[in-house]
Formats: structure tokens, sequence, C-alpha cells
């Protein structure tokens, strides 16, 4: 619920050691730096655990043996299946001057947080087939208890060793953090990645580039689509504001959503956020993000036998009278009357 408080070469698996890496993404060393801990206990502990100053196009997973994984790296680009063994706890970092992309294409979790560097913290349960884009230079941390064991995907990319058109000027492109997101065209290139390396041929090299050559393409066209800074509309929010805060709102629909992370993502303050963003859609950030939760409920509820206690859960409600109580106030009907209308 959305709140109102401020604020080719294919590898064999377990092959991660920086010997197997191309020189180009193998990092310098650098100087560690000690950061102040989180304010919150449980991310301190978590982050003094995962040492996460240590530059490495490696994505780093403790407990270790808490996952398989399997590699397979090119010029340029770097691709590795991690798939969870058990139902532990789970943490990954990474910290590199190249850029990551992760694949969730499995995984639902009890509990857990996503960072990344410049965007608000998310709690999403569902990570089922979402991607997450980290830049170059930007921190990726997670954790999670796992309720389904994940599956992830994690591509590091070397635009500067990548062998991209230079037309498409990838190399010196600034691309933004995303944070679960989907993408029907990354995503599908994505998958062929992971076929790939489960199949562990001797000649797939080539394949293999043009994967990672096909992947700079689709990032880059999804950053010339990116909404840039300008102007706030008279008494509103501006064309790109409001596409910025809906995506969010649509991709985090299941999660408590602050003001304050709203208002971040369009640079403005909280209390001129709400104003503007009521003159823009209507309604208060709060109304419009029961909105859309419903709204995706009544999708749900178009399928045969829906269980209103899961639908709820879902769509982010904690209790189901919580959910038939918002749904009634929304359509005037129960969820139950509401499927049994469709029938």
């Amino acid at each position: 619920m959305l709140t109102d408080a401020l604020p080719t070469k294919v590898m064999s698996s377990h092959e991660t050691r920086h010997s197997h890496l191309p020189q180009a993404i193998v990092p310098n060393p650098i100087e560690r730096r000690v950061h102040p801990p989180e304010r919150d206990g449980r991310n301190a502990r978590y982050h003094a655990r995962l040492p996460l100053d240590a530059v490495d196009p490696v994505v780093r997973i403790t407990p270790a043996d808490a996952v398989k994984r399997r590699a397979a790296t090119c010029p340029g680009m770097r691709a590795e299946i991690v798939q969870a063994t058990g139902h532990v706890r789970i943490e990954a970092g990474f910290h590199a001057p190249v850029h990551l992309l992760v694949v969730s294409e499995r995984g639902i979790r009890r509990h857990g947080e996503t960072q990344i560097e410049g965007l608000p913290t998310s709690s999403l349960r569902d990570c089922r087939r979402k991607l997450t884009f980290v830049p170059a230079g930007h921190r990726y941390r997670d954790w999670q208890e796992p309720r389904v064991l994940s599956r992830v995907t994690y591509v590091t990319i070397d635009p500067a060793r990548l062998p991209v058109n230079p037309e498409l000027g990838f190399a010196g492109m600034s691309l933004a953090p995303r944070l679960f997101f989907e993408n029907a065209a990354i995503w599908d290139t994505a998958l062929k990645l992971t076929a790939l390396i489960e199949r562990n041929g001797p000649d797939n090299r080539l394949y293999l580039e043009a994967l990672g050559i096909m992947l700079a393409h689709e990032l880059g066209r999804l950053e010339a689509g990116a909404p840039h800074a300008g102007p706030v509309a008279r008494g509103g929010l501006a064309a790109w504001q409001q596409r910025v805060v809906a995506a969010y709102i649509d991709e985090h629909f299941a999660e408590p959503i602050s003001l304050a992370a709203l208002a971040q993502l369009v640079r403005l303050s909280p209390f001129y956020f709400c104003r503007a963003f009521k003159q823009s859609f209507g309604v208060t950030p709060h109304r419009y993000h029961t909105g859309r939760r419903i709204e995706r409920a009544k999708a749900l509820l178009a399928k045969p036998s829906p269980s209103v206690t899961d639908i709820g859960f879902t769509v982010g409600f904690s209790q189901t009278s919580s959910f038939t109580a918002a749904f009634h106030k929304a359509t005037g009907l129960t969820p139950t009357a509401y499927h049994r209308s469709l029938v």
C-alpha cells in the first residue's frame, strides 16, 4: 500500500575465477573504502558480511554453497546461471566498472530486499520474469529468504570490449538503473543465452557474441526511450514524469510505495509531487496505486476457480478482509461476486 511516509569460450559449472575472465573486464585492485553502517541493523550486518567495495565483475553470493553456478564468456560479456539449491537466506552483491543485467527467471521470496544505488529499495516478493539493470559503477545488493527456489542469470557487459557497431554509441552511452522491469525483446535474448549455457557446446562462441551484441542494442533502444529531466508542466507533472511514475507503480504495484520514493524518481519534493500528481491523474498517489492493484485483481479473477486469498496476496494485500473491502469500494462488488458476474 502506498504510504505517506516522507523520507567465446564456454565454461563449465562453478568456473568463476578471474583467470577465466576476459582480460578487459578483470578489474585493477582499488583501495578499499570504509562506509558508514546502514540505519537498519539487519542490513548493516548483511553489508558487513558481504564486502562490496572490492570491484569484481562476478556477482558474489553468500553462502557460496547455497547455489549452483554455470557460466559462459566471450569478449566483453559474461553470462552465468545461478540456481538456488535450498531454502536458506541468500545474499548477492555486485560493484564493478561493467554493466550488469539480472534476469530473474524463477523466484518467489518470503522476505527480501533489492537495492541499486540511485533507486528506492524494492521488497517485491514475486520476482518471476523480471529484469534488473545495474549500470557500470553502481552498487547492487540483494537478499532473500526464498519461498520458491530462485533461478537467475547474471549478464555482465563491458561496453568498451563488446564488438558493437560504433554508430550505436553504446560504449559512451549513459544508462539509467532499472529495478524489476519487463521488456520482451531483452527477455527473449536472455533466454537464448541461458539455453546456450546449458548446452555447453564447443562451437557456441560466435552465437554467444551475437547475443551479447543483441543485448547491447536492446539496452540502447531502451535507454533511447527513457525520459530526461525537463520543466514541470504548470499545475501538474511533465509528460516524462507521468510516464516514470506510472511505470514505477505498475512494476511495483504489489509493494508498499512511499510518497518520498515517487517524488525522488521525478526530482520533486513530496509536498509538490503529491499536488502535481493529483492535478495530472485526477486522484491522489494512494488512490492511483490502489486502483492499479484492483485492475490487476480483476484480471486474475477472470480466470477459472480463483483463490481470493491468493489474489489478494499477489496484488499486495496482507489480509483477505482488507482486499475484499478495497475491491468492494472500487467496484461495488466483492471479489467473489465479481468473479461470478463473469461466468
